[in-house]
């Protein structure tokens, strides 16, 4: 396993981490602030494989997930929620929130800008540790044993962004060739809808709404809203929000959530996203993490990791969009 950077600095200063530098555990916390930590793996930590999946990641039956398909959420779409066409606000800078770093400043002219979004499906949860459970064995995938020690309905962490493009591959086949997939879910596959981690804008919009908010739920801090300035991480929905646009949760704390987006200057433009990529490059983050301050749980709060960081704070949810 290659210890990576995760690197949550401002557009103009980004590291660009150096061959020899992924090879060196580093943690960079230049323009964001607030405390993270590093657990380095043993030496000779195996990797979890199909045969050697904790019990406790793949229960028998999990509340609210359909153990019979993958633990993924039981409703109509497999808990793949509508976003629907059309604008919204991106970014922010101290005339719009004073808790804004430069890195979501939309240009020099403008604090923030309007995006216009085709609709999409975002996973009303983070992906759970049941359902990388699943993937593993499906899949025979080898995993970070790290990332499946809390309770099974807890985020998996401690994933790369590989990782979770790769679970992203898989659970798109699965869904393709499976007679289990709801007949609303098998449509979209049928028309050209494919599983996928969110684009940086697809994020901001689901988190934020139209309205530009600076916090899911509304415009001022509130921990019981989230699990951010926490231990650990929560079981997911464990945190009400009825005031949070489109029912998803989690969208602020609880674990960073990799974008399909690299880390580059705003205006944000997901037609330039494969542009640049000669070099290493970062990957967005989004939304914060359980060891975060409010000003990391905001909206529109970008953080970059490079793709093979593995963190007890970094997981992912999955989207649904079409290309």
């Amino acid at each position: 396993m290659t210890d990576s950077t995760v690197d949550l600095t401002p557009p103009g200063t980004a590291v660009r981490p150096s061959a020899a530098g992924l090879s060196v555990l580093v943690l960079l916390v230049l323009g964001v602030g607030g405390w993270m930590f590093v657990q380095r793996p043993g030496p000779d930590a195996p990797a979890v494989t199909a045969a050697t999946i904790p019990a406790s990641a793949a229960p028998a039956s999990l509340p609210g997930f359909r153990s019979d398909a993958w633990f993924l959420p039981d409703d109509e779409r497999f808990g793949f929620v509508e976003i629907a066409a059309g604008p919204f606000v991106m970014g922010a800078g101290p005339a719009t929130d004073p808790l804004a770093f430069e890195n979501e400043r939309w240009s020099a002219a403008a604090v923030q800008g309007t995006v216009e979004l085709p609709a999409f499906h975002l996973s009303r949860f983070e992906v759970t540790i049941a359902q990388y459970a699943a993937f593993i064995a499906a899949a025979r995938f080898s995993a970070d044993p790290r990332g499946l020690q809390a309770p099974p309905d807890h985020p998996v962490s401690f994933v790369s962004w590989p990782d979770a493009l790769a679970y992203c591959r898989w659970l798109d086949a699965t869904l393709r060739d499976s007679s289990l997939t709801p007949p609303a879910l098998a449509r979209l596959l049928d028309d050209g809808w494919r599983v996928t981690l969110p684009t940086e804008a697809q994020w901001e919009k689901a988190a934020r709404g139209a309205d530009g908010r600076i916090y899911p739920w509304g415009d001022t801090p509130d921990r019981t809203r989230a699990n951010y300035q926490g231990q650990r991480t929560t079981a997911v929905g464990r945190y009400e929000c009825t005031d949070c646009p489109f029912g998803l949760s989690d969208m602020s704390g609880n674990v960073w959530e990799w974008t399909r987006s690299p880390y580059q200057p705003y205006p944000a433009d997901d037609s330039d996203d494969r542009d640049d990529l000669s070099t290493d490059a970062l990957w967005i983050m989004r939304g914060g993490s359980f060891t975060d301050t409010a000003r990391n749980a905001r909206a529109s709060t970008r953080g970059g990791g490079d793709p093979g960081a593995r963190r007890a704070f970094i997981g992912f949810r999955v989207a649904l969009a079409r290309f």
